[in-house]
């Protein structure tokens, strides 16, 4: 199938699977399958229903958790010759307000009416927002601002009646050099930044997605991250619908785990949380088992990882350990592949560093995570690990067009057809990031290893250094502890202090069995942090840990926290990346407190 720009790539979809549910959604405990036809004449009214608004194109901008109309909105507005804003709904109003109005958007679909209550809070604050849409219909009667999803169907439906153009006519003003889309980062240094991405950008990172992992139209997604992150957007949203593949859009991260056993997808996107998660809940599982369970699973596991080693290495496997294997899939593995839905065939991570450990569990227990790595400025594709070319540990090697290197202090850059336009309104950050040469700096540092395939060391604003002159990457220390089913979040810190230290969240509800098998019965999670019992615990997972690591580099005193990393308290991106300066203020005390009297550590 050949198309340059995604308004192209629809149509030919649309008109390729006319009859096929392309779309899934829930409704009383029910899922409801949309048709290609049915997308493609509601997409078709949402472009009218546009150009009604204007002849002229302009910035359209999404406000919504994932449904198909997040989806069919998206298509609609890039059909029209529009630009789609996407803009995360966990944002509060003034962050929406500073997107929409450095975006300049004129409409905004609103999910329902707790989102437009958040931009009608600040509508008066956005001289250029002209409309709202209302996803769920809950508005109580359209009006001249705010209209009902149906009614604004129904509206573009009137004008593409009366209209000289056709809506094909519509999907040929595209070109591949025109802006498709303003994805806002997550501004975990002030305020976002809108990355400028264009069909040609988008539509090169399909293709290059498309040479290294197969998806056909027998697939089946589950779709849960949000598609206002462009990890999603490109994989889950465009790549998926281009091959014709069925997408089910999940009923919320509470749900992920029963929609898995639903629907059995084939493949599914996510950031390593997903995966810790699993693995602690595995791990949890067989500690409670009896010795020999636990004795069957610890030999499946060493059978699993002896298959998988020389998989990857590309030997044949002896036909004793492919039996033992078979064996150790009976009795354990299918357990687990069982969890989610039995005929995945990879799970794709991005978004955040994947722990080494957690991969090569996994991958011995038959379920194939690919790590990637990429950035919203990027498409965000950069390199992948691919079926036949896989290593863990790193985040694979270059995909089809793009170049990497390393800059001589360590830092990762790129160039490719997939590299921005540049940040909206801020040709001063742009220069920042983009040099002459049109490679893009992508802050990150790492190594790229005799075969190609690169390894992300850490964020370079993240090197902590200390009052020793010593650079130490967080990231490695992080991930080492995170596997631990007795740690929720970690923040190594040790900048400009004479060693490292970190605030640790524990994971409550593993942390009260653990307390309750040793006949101690706490209330409410700061009696938990508090108590020594809990205290020895996590001291002595991190003292375990990090033997691994040089001196200079251990995490040597730790602050337990009682309460969860937030969102709300902006100490998380909505792709649940620390926010660590918000970190450091939010918790003062508890650093002040850790680096109070510590010559001894030094």
């Amino acid at each position: 199938m050949s198309f340059n720009t995604i308004s192209k790539m629809f149509t030919n979809v649309v008109n390729q699977f006319p009859e096929k549910e392309l779309y899934f959604y829930k409704h009383n405990d029910e899922w409801i399958g949309l048709t290609g036809n049915v997308i493609k004449g509601t997409v078709e009214e949402i472009s009218f229903g546009l150009k009604s608004i204007s002849d002229e194109q302009f910035n359209s901008a999404i406000l919504s958790t994932n449904t198909p109309r997040w989806a069919m909105s998206d298509y609609g507005i890039i059909c029209s010759g529009g630009c789609t804003v996407s803009i995360y709904p966990t944002l509060i109003p003034s962050q929406i307000e500073f997107i929409l109005n450095d975006s300049q958007a004129k409409v905004v679909f609103v999910e329902n009416s707790d989102q437009k209550d958040k931009v009608l809070e600040i509508k008066d604050n956005c001289p250029t927002l002209e409309k709202i849409i209302v996803m769920d219909d809950s508005h109580k009667k359209s009006d001249d601002l705010i209209m009902n999803f149906m009614d604004f169907l129904n509206a573009g439906n009137e004008f593409g009646k009366k209209s000289e153009s056709t809506f094909e006519d519509l999907v040929e003003v595209a070109n591949p050099n025109d802006l498709l889309t303003l994805i806002y980062t997550s501004g975990t240094t002030g305020n976002p930044k809108g990355v400028m991405l264009t069909h040609h950008n988008l539509v090169s990172n399909i293709i290059s997605t498309l040479n290294g992992i197969n998806f056909t139209e027998k697939d089946v997604f589950l779709s849960f991250l949000p598609l206002s992150h462009v990890f999603e957007r490109m994989g889950g949203h465009f790549t998926a619908f281009s091959q014709g593949c069925q997408v089910y859009y999940a009923e919320g991260i509470e749900k992920v785990a029963d929609n898995m056993g639903e629907v059995k997808p084939t493949l599914m996107m996510s950031v390593p949380r997903l995966y810790e998660k699993m693995y602690t809940g595995v791990m949890a599982n067989v500690k409670a088992g009896s010795p020999i369970k636990q004795k069957i699973f610890n030999w499946g596991i060493v059978t699993g990882t002896k298959l998988l080693d020389l998989k990857l290495a590309g030997k044949p496997i002896p036909w004793c350990l492919q039996k033992k294997f078979d064996i150790a899939n009976k009795l354990v593995f299918s357990k687990i592949q069982a969890r989610v839905g039995g005929r995945l065939r990879f799970f794709i991570s991005g978004g955040a560093p994947l722990a080494q450990k957690i991969g090569e569990f996994f991958g011995a227990a038959g379920i194939t995570i690919l790590e990637g790595y990429g950035l919203t400025e990027t498409s965000p594709v950069l390199c992948a690990n691919v079926p036949g070319a896989t290593k863990f540990g790193t985040v694979g090697q270059a995909v089809k067009d793009v170049e990497i290197k390393i800059a001589d202090d360590g830092e990762i850059i790129a160039r490719g057809p997939n590299i921005m336009k540049g940040y909206y309104n801020n040709d001063e950050a742009t220069k920042e990031v983009l040099d002459s040469d049109g490679w893009f700096h992508t802050g990150d540092i790492g190594e790229i290893d005799p075969e190609g395939f690169l390894k992300i060391t850490d964020r370079k604003k993240n090197i902590l250094i200390t009052s020793q002159g010593k650079n130490i990457a967080p990231a490695p220390m992080e991930n080492a502890l995170i596997t631990s089913p007795y740690i929720e979040q970690i923040v190594a810190l040790g900048d400009k202090q004479n060693f490292v230290s970190a605030l640790i969240v524990p994971s409550f509800e593993n942390v009260e069995k653990y307390l309750s098998e040793r006949g101690i019965s706490l209330s409410g999670n700061q009696a938990m942090v508090d108590h020594e019992e809990v205290i020895s615990l996590i001291n002595n997972i991190v003292e375990e840990e990090m033997k691994n690591f040089s001196k200079y580099e251990r995490i040597k005193k730790i602050a337990l926290l009682p309460n969860l990393l937030t969102l709300e308290k902006g100490e998380l991106t909505p792709t649940l990346k620390v926010v660590r300066r918000i970190v450091v203020k939010n918790y003062s005390d508890y650093i002040e407190q850790i680096y109070k009297d510590t010559d001894s550590f030094k």
